[in-house]
């Protein structure tokens, strides 16, 4: 009824105004009192309909029940006015209905103005108290909001790491000893390694060791920087982790100055340690925003590049897992114990070799055989064992690889699948790397060697030193760029996922004689490629296939055995600039077939390893456009032997020569004779002793380590191009040229390790030009006398440092 009531409402009172207008002009005794109740209506009526509205929606509707009498009453009273008003008792009836009118209008007016206003009054009351309980109740519960989100929203804390890890308690302690020392200011640290290795592990591992949590407590920040960093968002985020309202940062700078101040505050509370992880190459720049001046604040970086201007250019460099905890890591991932016999050792050896001692490989792999039964086990080792790449069957190694090539320019990943040229577990020539990289893609070899860098400081190879050289001068000729199997692998692979019609390489490994499919000595098979890598073990039968290569541009010979035939499609190679040929077994292997080199009109560069090079003058090659050639661990005994042919003629173009722990009595006449020849380089040939006359426009002369070596020859000082002269290491060499002082363009020397030498020539006062000299401690004092002479010189003394490990490990691979 209530609700019926208030629906009426609004239409009562509209219909009590219309009578009260109606009668007041017909009526003209009651005219006056109608025009005050006219009045009144019309003054409450815009707001009955509003009071009605929200009675009705907080079902209230009782509260208008009054107001319905009153206007019933009101309409019923006013036609009573118009109807029953009667002559006879006019006066009589004319004051009841007066007073009962002005009642109406007195109770319409009472309703509004007193009993609604104490209702709303009340009501006010009633609400402010509901509000107070609200506010209460708010209160409390933004209270615990907030204490939740704090903790919700601690976006910066380090995730925990994974409750099993191997092979990180040697590179946690070494890190410990990095960040946790104390700094006057900012510190950094780089870990770096290729993809895969566990990087991220470490630095899990790292915050949430106790030593570490001790000293920075809840001041240590973990902050993913992944592919494509915000560094506003990530600003954002170390507010909010600290509990700070987040900025609207205006511009990059204005955020960098506000995290700047930030810092601070937190560092007046205690040492700060802020993870930087998974920087990738070209963020760099956005570490540097991160660095301030504030003592106790260290900075750990990972990184798959190696950040160089840090740590004093000395990033911890993560290694694989050594072969025990590989077995480890592995066993683990599949479920099974160390002594379990539900698997085979043998099984578990080869899926563990095949995995290249890779965490995530091993991870992955172990993961993917766990209870599955031993022909599964069997199969997977089976594959592994006949060359399969782990790469094939794990989509989660091979991605997280590949994620390193994104960031390479497209000659640096084309640098990087030339490292599958060379074999597996075998060091890699950096002058290799350089002749072909200088003629094939960087133009000189200085670009060349940079490119070596490149792909070091991204953990795509690692490069080994056998042995420091003069300040300032760089002989990749020392240096060895290694590749672990999965990058190795990853190399192939991307090679060949192009199509044959368009591959740019070609890899070809025979071993046992396994032949490939299309191997065939009559069928021509023909190949586009530019590059080309023929690897072959001792068993292989030297019958060479028909293959037509005549793009070919640089060839690769891997080979072991006594004996090495050149191949005869190499005749159809015309356009080929570099060729390498490098024998793996122990003892230098013959060449056959060396004259087809006659027949490679564009050959500039020539590299040898451990092979007995033919008689030249026997077979009469002649390479006009050869510019440089290299033999390391070679037989050259007699090579050019009753030669009658003149260099000129035989190698017109020949600009560079070296001779690297090759079987050697003394250097071939014929050769040092060449004007054309710059650089001449003979190390490490401990059976020369003396040396012809040499080229006089040689630039270059690097006669390091020739331990037999007694002494220089007098026609040295016609050098007159002579702007570097290394003599290192040339322990039976006691004296000088006396006429040493001709040499007028000599700029660098090098006499480290000359033990025997124990005075200087007078004229060594006239080398104008001589800006650097590399000694040793021993003999520094020979030279203060010429310091004094020559304003200009620097002095290097410098320990004799030699690393011949790489030795034993080439000679027994």
């Amino acid at each position: 009824m209530a609700v019926i009531a208030d629906a009426l409402v609004g239409e009562l009172v509209g219909q009590l105004l219309g009578v009260v207008i109606e009668m007041k002009d017909k009526n003209l005794k009651f005219k006056s009192t109608l025009e005050e109740l006219q009045g009144t209506l019309e003054s409450i009526r815009p707001d009955v309909d509003k009071i009605v509205e929200l009675y009705r929606v907080r079902d209230r509707a009782s509260e208008t029940e009054k107001l319905v009498e009153l206007m019933k009453t009101g309409k019923k009273l006013v036609q009573e006015c118009a109807n029953g008003f009667k002559w006879w008792n006019c006066f009589y009836q004319r004051a009841n209905y007066q007073e009962k009118l002005a009642e109406l209008d007195a109770s319409i007016l009472k309703y509004f103005q007193m009993d609604m206003q104490a209702k709303i009054a009340t009501t006010v009351l009633v609400i402010e108290d509901k509000v107070d309980e609200l506010r209460a109740d708010l209160h409390n519960v933004v209270a615990m909001t907030m204490k939740n989100e704090r903790i919700a929203l601690k976006v910066c804390t380090a995730p925990a790491p994974p409750e099993f890890t191997i092979g990180l308690d040697v590179p946690l302690k070494e890190l410990r000893l990095r960040v946790l020392r104390e700094t006057v200011t900012v510190s950094v640290t780089t870990v770096t390694g290729s993809g895969g290795l566990g990087k991220t592990t470490l630095a899990k591992k790292f915050c949430w060791d106790e030593q570490v949590k001790g000293k920075f407590k809840e001041n240590i920040f973990f902050v993913t920087f992944a592919k494509n960093p915000k560094l506003n968002t990530i600003v954002q985020n170390l507010f909010q982790h600290n509990g700070h309202q987040v900025p609207d940062f205006q511009s990059e700078e204005d955020a960098i100055n506000q995290l700047g101040n930030l810092m601070m505050q937190i560092g007046q509370k205690g040492p700060i340690l802020l993870v930087l992880d998974d920087v990738w190459l070209g963020s760099e720049s956005l570490v540097d925003k991160f660095v301030f001046q504030i003592p106790n604040y260290n900075i750990l970086v990972t990184s798959r590049s190696a950040i160089a201007r840090y740590d004093s250019g000395s990033p911890y460099v993560l290694e694989r897992l050594s072969l025990e905890d590989a077995t480890s890591l592995f066993l683990h991932s599949a479920s099974l114990s160390p002594n379990s016999t539900e698997i085979p050792v043998s099984l578990v050896k080869k899926i563990v070799k095949g995995c290249k001692r890779s965490p995530i490989a091993l991870t992955v792999t172990g993961t993917s055989l766990k209870n599955k039964n031993l022909a599964v086990w069997r199969s997977r080792a089976k594959a592994l064992s006949k060359g399969q790449s782990i790469l094939e069957s794990n989509h989660d190694v091979l991605t997280c690889l590949q994620k390193s090539l994104d960031v390479l320019d497209p000659i640096a990943i084309e640098c990087f699948k030339d490292l599958g040229l060379f074999p597996e577990d075998q060091r890699i020539p950096a002058a290799a790397l350089v002749d072909m990289w200088a003629e094939l893609r960087c133009g000189d070899d200085e670009t060349a060697m940079e490119k070596i860098y490149e792909l070091v400081n991204l953990n795509m190879a690692d490069i080994v030193v056998t042995r420091k050289v003069a300040n300032d001068i760089v002989d990749y000729n020392y240096h060895y760029v290694a590749q672990h199997g999965l990058l190795r692998e990853l190399a192939i692979r991307q090679t060949r996922q192009e199509p044959e019609s368009k591959r740019n390489r070609l890899i070809i490994e025979i071993n046992e004689n396994k032949l490939p499919d299309w191997w065939s000595v009559q069928k021509a098979y023909p190949t586009p490629a530019k590059i080309l890598s023929i690897s072959t073990d001792e068993k292989f039968s030297s019958e060479w296939c028909n293959l037509q290569a005549t793009e070919v541009e640089a060839l690769v010979l891997n080979f072991r055995g006594k004996k090495c035939t050149l191949p005869m499609f190499m005749k159809n190679m015309k356009k080929l600039k570099v060729l390498t040929i490098t024998n793996y077994d122990f003892y230098p292997a013959e060449l056959e077939n060396f004259e087809l080199l006659d027949d490679l009109p564009s050959l500039k560069r020539l590299r040898l390893e451990k092979v007995s090079i033919p008689f030249l003058s026997k077979i009469g090659v002649k390479l006009e456009n050869l510019q440089k050639c290299s033999f390391f661990m070679c037989n050259v005994i007699g090579v050019f032997d009753n030669c009658t042919t003149q260099v000129s003629d035989m190698l017109p173009k020949l600009e560079e020569i070296d001779f690297d722990y090759c079987t050697m009595v003394d250097l071939p006449v014929v050769l040092s004779n060449s004007d054309k020849l710059k650089r001449l380089r003979i190390t490490n040939c401990h059976k020369i002793s003396a040396l012809p006359e040499v080229g006089k426009n040689l630039k270059s002369l690097r006669l390091s380590s020739c331990s037999g070596l007694l002494e220089l020859p007098k026609s040295i000082t016609n050098l007159e191009k002579l702007q570097f002269l290394d003599i290192s290491d040339c322990i039976s060499l006691s004296n000088l040229p006396e006429d040493m002082g001709e040499l007028k363009k000599l700029e660098k020397l090098n006499v480290r390790g000359c033990s025997r030498l124990t005075e200087l020539p007078t004229s060594i006062m006239d080398l104008e030009n001589l800006e650097e000299v590399e000694c040793d401690e021993e003999i520094a004092e020979l030279w203060e006398p010429v310091k004094q002479i020559l304003s200009d010189l620097q002095l290097h003394v410098a320990p004799t440092d030699f690393n011949l490990d790489f030795l034993s490990k080439l000679r027994s691979s």
